[in-house]
């Protein structure tokens, strides 16, 4: 594989996580800051493009690592076990979506908390958020390492 090929496959995933941290830092605090009705407006107005949004963004991303893994799988190079654990991160941080995130947000959408309940579920939902850039950024670094040892 050309270099340059590994190089924007690591740019996109970049791009990625760099999405989901602006996403936990700007997002889900503006989020918090706003009333229970302003919040369930917001939603109801900009779910459903942040949700397409993220869907592709997230689904490109995770296929880069898997693609890459099957591509190593088939020529065998010295980055395939690396290839292969940042293929499991990317599995886990689609795992988290449907364990968390798509129950959670489809509750956002039925405006189904009341006030103290969102508070607390927004916490939850930033703490997750957080958790699932951990995975990303590990499946970024196997990603950078796999493509680093491929001779």
């Amino acid at each position: 594989m050309k270099k340059q090929i590994e190089y924007y496959l690591v740019a996109v995933f970049s791009i990625f996580l760099g999405s989901q941290i602006t996403e936990g830092v700007l997002l889900v605090p503006y989020w918090q800051s706003l009333s229970i009705s302003d919040f369930y407006n917001y939603y109801q107005s900009f779910g459903p493009s942040i949700g397409r949004f993220y869907t592709i963004l997230t689904i490109v991303a995770a296929l880069i690592p898997i693609g890459l893994t099957i591509f190593y799988f088939k020529s065998k190079p010295s980055g395939l076990p690396y290839s292969l654990v940042s293929s499991l991160f990317a599995v886990l941080f689609i795992i988290c979506f449907y364990i968390y995130f798509k129950g959670t947000n489809d509750l956002f959408y039925q405006a189904a908390f009341n006030e103290i309940e969102l508070k607390k579920e927004l916490i939850t939902w930033n703490k997750w958020h957080w958790g699932r850039i951990v995975i990303e950024i590990l499946s970024l670094v196997f990603l950078i390492i796999a493509i680093g040892k491929k001779k």
